[in-house]
């Protein structure tokens, strides 16, 4: 007589749990640089280095602060 085995899932399961983990990641990290691609990053360092050129510019001439 055939015995019946019974079907072990585990390694299924297992896997599923780590593919749902690795696109969970993707996704956020989409998510997360999304304000990369609106330009606000590249216009706020061009405003930084503006000033920190305005402050190095005051020092020499000794107006600190302008």
């Amino acid at each position: 007589m055939a015995e019946e085995t019974e079907k072990d899932y585990t390694w299924w399961i297992a896997g599923v749990a780590i593919a749902a983990v690795i696109v969970l990641v993707v996704l956020l990290k989409k998510d997360e640089t999304k304000h990369l691609q609106s330009g606000a990053v590249e216009q706020l360092q061009s405003e930084t280095f503006q000033n920190i050129e305005k402050r190095k510019t005051s020092n020499t001439t000794g107006n600190v602060g302008n």
